[in-house]
């Protein structure tokens, strides 16, 4: 069974622009080097049209903590446009290269208020490694995902 590690933030960024955004695989895969340069090196869609089972193929900088350095791929394992959600599992090397069997990050998006939105981040994984070790790294996951967020808030207030 899925344990689950998540964290909540909010920003200044409207539901509907941010959800935008999210829910283009396509454009986000080409903003996120500069979204959060120090993480990502390069992202490129490999499969699909951007929806349920599209697949990004992610080369991260080997500089992180924990990091291997090593290329990954996800998939878009959920995507509704009406709750706001989308989710990415990894199919292949990053966390499952850890020791992780599976590992998928779900961003949720809610409206707070005008400019505002809620956005929740769960991490669910299953993992053969010690307990101390998976909580090092899903804690490295969901700050990268709250790193990740911020640096896309700054992009979208930038440039409006």
């Amino acid at each position: 069974m899925a344990k689950e590690e998540k964290a909540q933030t909010e920003v200044s960024i409207g539901l509907e622009k941010l959800w935008q955004v999210m829910s283009k695989p396509k454009d986000l895969a080409a903003i996120m080097p500069e979204i959060v340069p120090e993480q990502v090196k390069e992202v490129q869609v490999i499969q699909g049209d951007g929806g349920v089972g599209t697949v990004l193929f992610t080369t991260p900088w080997s500089i992180l903590p924990g990091s291997s350095g090593a290329s990954y791929k996800e998939k878009i394992a959920e995507l509704d446009g009406t709750a706001h959600v989308i989710a990415f599992e990894y199919v292949e090397g990053g966390f499952l290269d850890r020791g992780f069997t599976y590992f998928k990050t779900t961003i949720q998006l809610s409206a707070k208020g005008e400019g505002q939105t809620l956005v929740d981040v769960k991490i669910s994984y299953e993992s053969d490694i010690d307990e101390e070790s998976t909580q090092r790294l899903t804690k490295t996951a969901v700050t990268s995902a709250l790193n990740f967020l911020s640096g896309l808030e700054k992009r979208l207030s930038d440039a409006a």
